[in-house]
């Protein structure tokens, strides 16, 4: 079975079975029908209300009940987004600039004509910049009754023009008020003579597995449809940002879904619809929506200033493995482990070091390695925070001042035999950083540590994948810079009957920490 990943831009089928991946679910096609409704009446009044069902239902009660009032009410606020964009000719396969490069024409699952509208697409004749035209179609919701309306990033990146089409057919042109690319969310601005229906966000953190859900969209253009399911989970993890947090839902939901709005059963949304887990490019039953209290930040941001500012700390974080935390003398896997702290940022100034397992950031738990990120990232520029971290086999409180996240940034001897010592239990020979050992394995005059000459075939070492040339800094959380450190460490674990030793090793100027068994 192929590993799961998730695709912004997903292979055109070319003969080739695509077997599992993580979908962006917008919408690409070229003269797709737009199903229409008449807007409720109770959204033409001069000061419309947030569309919502009232009373709220109780799952215990939905049962016996319809959808179709709660549907009826939020409808209208929901609205189909149409881009239009030029198609990149590269390397003879099509790929337009918006993340959705589906062909116009599609041929049905094993008819093996794929290949055939693949090269009738590519050989239709090009525009004036040599580049065909291509549509695409995605979902989007009103939130402001002057025209603010929400979507996916990936609907309109790189569009030439946005169409916002409204539940009675009426077509609107949009501008882009701003987009977010680490949250893939997007907020638009149409002009209208009438104020128009809008719906509210609702609380997602109190949203739990197994509340019922409706998601209303435009899925393979046909606008307006609804779909019910279940949350299955919280806290997803997709691969697809810095910040994934998705909620994970088994409404169904396809291509041109994204950016649609996730409703809770009072009506309110709780999350926006934006990728699906698929074999075959249709639903599974497994979906993935961004949580409202997150889109709800960025959103905020892009309405009043077009674009996101995000905190940064400036430490190179992983994930605590069960390795990691044995090395640590930890008897949880939880926290951020600190591999890396940039000079003169805010982790260095507050006294982080590599090593630091970070625990708790202004009083919350940091439990997940995607916590500490989404945390800084939701705290304001020159704000002044409290962080516990890990260190020598106890906690320590550390003060930070926040700084406003970078726009490039994603948040955090010699050879002879009678010299080099042998950390033998583990499979490794060592020695010092001299001018002769930096020369001979290309190391600048910078590089700090313990360089490893030797890995033992076979040996834990080995089998966590060192080998000559990789710079040991640390061993625990103690910094080394002879080799004869290094042995007394590892000696120290072992007479501590720890069942791994954590070293802090450089490789090509990354570091990671890696854990190594001693048993």
């Amino acid at each position: 079975m192929s590993t799961p990943t998730v695709r912004s831009n997903p292979p055109h089928r070319r003969g080739k079975k695509v077997k599992y991946a993580l979908t962006l679910v917008a919408a690409a096609m070229s003269g797709a029908l737009v199903t229409s409704q008449v807007i409720d009446p109770a959204f033409s009044a001069v000061a419309p209300k947030p569309a919502k069902a009232e009373p709220a239902w109780t799952n215990a009660t939905l049962m016996a009940r319809s959808f179709a009032d709660l549907i009826e009410q939020v409808r209208p606020a929901v609205v189909n987004i149409s881009t239009s964009g030029k198609v990149a000719m590269m390397g003879g396969a099509p790929g337009p600039h918006f993340n959705r490069p589906e062909l116009p024409f599609q041929a049905p699952p094993g008819s093996g004509l794929d290949e055939f509208f693949r090269r009738f697409f590519e050989q239709r004749p090009p525009n004036a910049e040599g580049a065909p035209d291509v549509q695409a179609l995605g979902s989007g919701f009103i939130i402001d009754p002057t025209g603010f309306v929400v979507t996916n990033n990936h609907v309109v990146e790189g569009a030439d023009q946005i169409t916002v089409i409204l539940n009675d057919g009426t077509r609107l042109a949009a501008a882009l008020k701003g987009r977010d690319t680490k949250t893939d969310l997007a907020l638009l601005k149409v002009e209208s003579q009438k104020p128009l229906p809008y719906v509210e966000f609702g609380d997602s953190d109190g949203a739990r597995a197994g509340d019922w859900v409706i998601a209303i969209g435009n899925p393979f253009g046909l606008g307006g449809t609804a779909t019910t399911g279940i949350i299955s989970a919280r806290g997803r993890d997709i691969q697809s940002g810095p910040f994934d947090d998705y909620i994970q839902i088994d409404a169904p939901i396809n291509r041109g879904n994204s950016g649609g709005p996730l409703f809770d059963t009072s009506g309110r949304v709780i999350g926006i619809n934006t990728a699906i887990f698929s074999p075959n490019g249709g639903n599974v039953g497994i979906g993935f929506a961004i949580p409202s209290k997150m889109a709800r930040l960025v959103l905020d941001q892009l309405r009043a200033t077009g674009k996101v500012e995000r905190g940064w700390l400036g430490v190179q974080i992983q994930v605590v493995t069960e390795d990691i935390a044995k090395g640590l003398g930890l008897k949880e896997t939880k926290g951020a482990l600190v591999a890396a702290v940039q000079p003169d940022s805010p982790a260095a100034k507050a006294g982080v070091r590599p090593g630091d397992l970070i625990v708790e950031y202004n009083g919350e738990e940091v439990t997940r390695l995607k916590d500490l990120p989404r945390l800084v990232a939701e705290t304001k520029a020159d704000a002044k925070v409290r962080i516990k971290v890990w260190r020598d086999g106890k906690e320590r409180a550390l003060k930070a001042v926040i700084a406003a996240m970078p726009s490039d940034e994603l948040v955090a001897a010699n050879d002879g035999a009678d010299s080099a010592r042998s950390a033998g239990k583990i499979g490794l020979s060592l020695a010092a950083l001299t001018p002769e050992m930096r020369q001979r394995y290309r190391l600048s005059a910078n590089t700090e540590g313990v360089l490893i000459v030797g890995v033992r075939p076979d040996s834990p070492a080995a089998k966590k994948g060192l080998r000559p040339g990789d710079i040991i800094v640390m061993v625990g959380q103690k910094q080394v810079s002879d080799p004869k450190e290094v042995v007394r460490e590892v000696e120290k674990a072992t007479a501590d009957k720890r069942d791994a030793v954590l070293f802090l090793v450089q490789r090509d100027n990354d570091k990671q920490f890696v854990a190594v068994g001693l048993a």
